[in-house]
């Protein structure tokens, strides 16, 4: 609910019961990843997708019983691709939802849960989804962090919370989110009870380094793709938090000396961009770049500017090994003009890095459009139109 979750704060702070309704599991060709959410309040207001239009309809009456009744349900929305037509997973991949009331009283956890991903601090919830054995446990969560959990399982439920502590705080060091199938007693070789872990890393960084109008296209891009983005430069006329509204920070300094100062918190969800065409900034900073787990770096320029560039860093010490990994001049061939057309290249260079497309058109490639695992740990699952 990363996506939503200023619609569920606001909610949630306001004291009024509500739905939430969440993507647990998918099959084939689903239109939206695990952790997908959409809120619906008492009154029938709805903030966020769990399916793009195809059962939001079926999933919002769902809702308005939880709320009603005040017992989670668990669903499951799919037909055969022949069939998917007439009952409007066009599609024909298959949903697992989990709809659920919230209150304060029921998910008393929440504001604590909402104020870690704004700190950008990690956080797991797991939530018993089915137990055929007990239904009162379903909807029970735990929330962990890690260093310490918190969340009452019900009866039985100390080696169930054993068992769930070690193994969300492995789903949350990777960022990911799913099901995790146990005994009725908290057994690892048992699979008759079902929790839906969604993690909370904190969001990937992207580094946009040269306070220029192309760099606030991009840091507007980044931001809705789910970025924490910093722009940088070392002119302070021109790097302002007023230029560049939707960055989360806007630092005033050398782009090489920023970048050494923060060396240790770049990995490779890490992008960086260098759009500053400029030898005295983007040389130093590039060869900094390349010298860290960064997953994505490019650099701004003509082909004429790249050639000088890449002679620069050979000059630098920088081996051509390393100069494989940068993406020079940086985004796709779209032809893109302006600040914005550049911005959505790059973007689009991104996701492609993230998941091994191959950047032609669509009506010229066959096979499945979506891809089920991510080529590279770039942009995790989870961020941009993925859930709270």
């Amino acid at each position: 609910m990363r996506d939503i979750r200023s619609a569920v704060s606001d909610m949630y702070g306001s004291g009024e019961v509500f739905a939430l309704a969440t993507v647990i599991d998918t099959d084939k060709s689903a239109p939206r990843d695990a952790g997908a959410a959409m809120l619906v309040s008492a009154s029938g207001e709805v903030v966020g997708s769990v399916s793009g239009g195809c059962v939001e309809g079926a999933v919002y009456e769902e809702a308005l019983e939880a709320i009603r009744t005040g017992v989670p349900v668990r669903r499951t929305y799919g037909v055969s691709d022949e069939e998917a037509f007439n009952v409007g997973l066009t599609c024909g991949g298959t949903l697992h939802m989990f709809v659920e009331p919230v209150t304060r009283a029921t998910y008393g956890q929440l504001g604590a849960v909402l104020g870690a991903i704004d700190e950008h601090r990690p956080v797991a919830v797991a939530t018993i989804v089915s137990d055929p054995s007990d239904a009162g446990r379903v909807g029970r969560r735990r929330v962990v962090w890690p260093e310490h959990a918190e969340g009452d399982l019900g009866p039985s439920g100390g080696r169930l919370s054993d068992a769930l502590d070690d193994d969300v705080r492995g789903m949350l060091a990777q960022g990911s989110t799913g099901l995790l199938r146990y005994g009725s007693d908290g057994q690892r070789r048992g699979d008759e009870l079902e929790v839906f872990v969604q993690s909370f890393a904190p969001a990937p960084r992207m580094l946009v380094f040269g306070a220029i109008d192309f760099a606030a296209a991009v840091a507007d891009l980044g931001s809705y793709l789910g970025y924490r983005v910093t722009v940088c430069d070392a002119r302070p006329v021109f790097a302002t938090p007023k230029r560049f509204p939707t960055a989360d920070e806007v630092v005033v300094k050398w782009p090489h000396v920023f970048l050494d100062e923060i060396a240790d918190e770049i990995d490779e969800r890490t992008a960086v961009c260098v759009l500053t065409h400029d030898p005295k900034f983007d040389v130093p900073v590039l060869r900094a770049a390349l010298g860290t787990r960064a997953g994505y770096i490019g650099a701004m320029g003509s082909r004429r500017t790249h050639e000088d560039r890449v002679a620069r860093l050979l000059e630098a010490g920088v081996g051509e090994e390393a100069l494989e990994r940068l993406h020079s001049p940086i985004g796709l061939d779209l032809g893109a003009r302006t600040p914005e057309e550049t911005a959505v290249s790059i973007a689009a260079e991104l996701v492609r890095t993230r998941w091994g497309g191959s950047g032609r058109a669509l009506r010229d490639t066959s096979g499945r459009i979506h891809r089920d695992s991510p080529k590279s740990p770039l942009v995790p699952a989870g961020f941009g139109h993925a859930s709270m």
